[in-house]
């Protein structure tokens, strides 16, 4: 009897859910959801002197065209940021290395503005040549690349010597150009394997160049991708000896 009173559970319980599949069982409601309510975030706002949108709310803004207060240098001993700052610009300083942030970061949205020097010197690499390396590993370069050919993995929205951009949105040499990118960071196993990597969103210009691509690994000049485990990590900007500079510079953690 207990068997039978079982199965009988059994099948009323499958055709109640069968019922609650069949449309003609549904209301409207049936498909709303009310919680979690999503938390409120005010957006930023078109800024009156053309940096672009203003950041929003919840993000921690790196730069606002004032002071290097968030940066410190990326040469061995830190100190102060050695890059220079004019008219709400950073600005590269050539070969006084790079900068990084004083946080560390791992899932987040970033978004950076940026602008080669309006004077064209030098052609391929040697264009308004810089980058920004997520979590201070990857690279996402950043480069003249208007009417300049060079190595399609190396031009402007590419993950430098990996994957080249899926279009050249870039406009002219002293333009500003903006990039807003949304980055997850890789997973190691206890045995330093990478099982989730890096991946990484990007759009030049409001135009999707990166669509969630896995990053390989690091990002070196001469060599094959390298992994090696880590854990939060800063922005950095390069030093490439070209004077590039930067504005309205703000990250969101997600």
């Amino acid at each position: 009897m207990k068997k039978i009173t079982m199965i009988v559970a059994g099948i009323l319980t499958t055709a109640a859910s069968y019922a609650q599949l069949q449309p003609s069982k549904q209301t409207p409601e049936s498909s709303e959801l009310w919680t979690p309510v999503p938390r409120l975030v005010t957006p930023g706002k078109a800024a009156a002197t053309g940096y672009g949108f203003s950041a929003p709310s919840d993000a921690i803004v790196l730069f606002d065209g004032k002071n290097l207060d968030q940066w410190v240098s990326g040469n061995e001993g830190g100190g102060a940021a050695p890059w220079t700052v004019a008219d709400g610009a950073l600005t590269c300083a050539p070969k006084k290395g790079d900068i990084v942030t004083k946080q560390s970061f791992s899932d987040y949205q970033l978004h950076i503005e940026w602008r080669a020097p309006a004077k064209v010197e030098g052609n391929s690499q040697g264009r308004g040549n810089s980058g920004i390396f997520m979590q201070g590993i990857y690279e996402l370069q950043v480069l003249d690349s208007y009417n300049n050919p060079t190595y399609v993995n190396g031009q402007a929205g590419s993950i430098y010597k990996q994957t080249m951009p899926l279009v050249n949105p870039v406009v002219g040499p002293g333009e500003w150009q903006t990039y807003d990118v949304v980055y997850t960071a890789p997973h190691f196993n206890k045995d330093g394997q990478m099982v989730i990597p890096p991946y990484i969103t990007v759009l030049l210009n409001g135009v999707l160049v990166q669509n969630h691509t896995a990053i390989q690994g690091t990002t070196p000049y001469i060599g094959q991708p390298m992994i090696t485990p880590h854990g939060p990590g800063p922005i950095k900007l390069q030093d490439h000896n070209n004077t590039t500079s930067f504005r309205n510079i703000w990250i969101r953690e997600i």
